[in-house]
């Protein structure tokens, strides 16, 4: 398949990142350095990213492309809601996120039982409602909609007039009668054989996803063209959700990224795929791109897969070091074993990164032991270890690593582990722990790395400053 570039300016859903690391962080350094002005004073800008895209709808289209380019604009929550302040946008990003956690574990969690779920049938290859947006056509011709990209869920959907139950959203509701291309998948159609569970109504297949948080989408299982700029991709399989309910925040739908056979990279038949999250709060911009190859400067490691659930993006981890010491932490901590527990993924809806109790205690007191110099204060929400740095501008912090074998380390900026939950200096180490075996590495931590997915090798990489 040709390679196939989404270029999108991104707003990315968490904290501020001020500080433009070095090319390249020693993999020995102890320490490295946070601006913490800068970093403050970014939280008062995404503040304003409301009615920034509503001047940018205003001034140009949300498409560009070219005939060999598929480019398209990408906006966090933040863009299409409001909050008074930015602790009170972290709270609630705070709370999504744990809510999509919880549901991640459940879904892994043997004793699981779908029939719990309410509703016609139900998916259980989708986990997530993600928190980046693009703005793309749906049908022909298109509409176009906002809708949520994400590597933790398979099924895409839209809302679908006519509505038994609708959330608010920032456009229309997608009107199947007026498309052209839509077309009823059938319950023999290969398809609908791929969700978990499905129904039948008047032979057409149906379909429901439910997520962590009590949000849910319902309807029926159709196929759909797809345009982004002046390109066109048929036969797309999505859900045209007739009775929807969630905290989708204005999107009319979800885009899935994950490992399954329904996701849009199985679609298009892609054998690999990479994005890159810029800046956290920013207005630069980076791609996502389809059958690209790594970049020269990727740190590798094995792609794995769990026999239980195909949809996520497993990582072989063997360890983590703090101030450039690797923590004595076993490389079991780290792996899926045979019954499909454990193990950790790459999840770009999840924000804070998860790690065992055990695990997340060792990190979190070799973080604590090179802060010593640093003002403590109260937790925040899910955040234990937290500092007042309102009268620093900027701060020595100890290095964070992660390790992948062969001696191969990927090492975080401070931006991307001690962040600001407030205007007023209050910064929090950005991991948390669970008590899953499951572990997860959230898109807080891949800030300003292009994280590339080799599905027909199983390899993944990490390239620190590609955006």
């Amino acid at each position: 398949m040709a390679r196939i570039f989404f270029n999108f300016i991104l707003f990315i859903f968490f904290w501020v990142s001020p500080l433009a690391h070095s090319r390249n962080i020693p993999h020995n350094a102890k320490t490295t350095i946070l601006d913490v002005v800068s970093s403050i004073q970014k939280t008062y800008q995404v503040l304003n990213f409301n009615q920034n895209l509503k001047q940018q709808q205003q001034q140009k289209s949300p498409f560009t492309s070219s005939t060999s380019t598929l480019s398209l604009q990408l906006h966090s929550r933040a863009s299409l809601s409001s909050h008074a302040d930015y602790k009170s946008l972290t709270l609630s990003r705070l709370d999504r996120d744990s809510a999509r956690v919880k549901y991640i574990t459940t879904k892994l969690n043997q004793n699981f039982n779908t029939d719990k779920l309410s509703g016609p049938i139900i998916s259980g290859t989708s986990q997530g409602s993600g928190e980046y947006f693009s703005r793309i056509g749906i049908g022909e011709p298109p509409s176009q909609a906002y809708m949520v990209l994400d590597t933790g869920s398979d099924i895409s959907w839209v809302q679908c007039a006519p509505c038994a139950d609708c959330y608010r959203q920032a456009d229309p509701i997608f009107e199947p009668t007026a498309s052209a291309s839509y077309a009823p998948l059938s319950c023999e159609a290969a398809q609908c054989r791929y969700l978990d569970q499905s129904q039948c109504r008047n032979g057409n297949c149906l379909y429901q996803v439910s997520y962590g948080d009590g949000s849910y989408t319902v309807g029926d299982f159709v196929t759909e063209t797809v345009t982004i700029g002046v390109n066109k991709v048929k036969n797309v399989a999505l859900g045209c959700g007739h009775n929807n309910e969630g905290l989708f925040v204005g999107a009319a739908g979800l885009i899935g990224l994950g490992g399954g056979p329904l996701s849009f990279p199985a679609q298009l038949n892609s054998t690999s795929f990479s994005y890159c999250l810029v800046d956290r709060d920013s207005d630069l911009v980076s791609t996502l791109e389809f059958d690209s190859p790594f970049s020269r400067d990727a740190v590798t490691a094995p792609l794995r897969r769990n026999p239980q659930l195909d949809t996520y993006y497993y990582v072989g981890l063997v360890g983590i070091s703090v101030g450039g010491e690797l923590l004595a932490i076993p490389e079991t901590s780290f792996e899926v074993d045979s019954a499909g527990n454990g193990g950790i993924i790459v999840d770009s809806g999840t924000a804070v990164t998860r790690l065992q109790s055990d695990v997340y205690n060792v990190v979190r007191d070799a973080f604590v032991k090179g802060t010593k110099d640093l003002l403590a204060t109260n937790e925040v929400s899910l955040f234990d270890t937290c500092y007042d740095l309102s009268s620093k501008t900027s701060v020595e912090v100890p290095t964070v690593a992660f390790h992948f074998g062969e001696g191969k380390v990927l090492v975080l900026p401070a931006k991307n582990y001690l962040v600001p939950v407030d205007s007023v200096g209050t910064f929090c180490f950005a991991f948390a722990p669970t008590m899953s075996s499951l572990s997860i590495i959230g898109n807080i931590q891949q800030q300003g790395t292009r994280v590339s997915f080799d599905l027909a090798n199983s390899l993944v990489g990490f390239s620190p400053n590609r955006c």
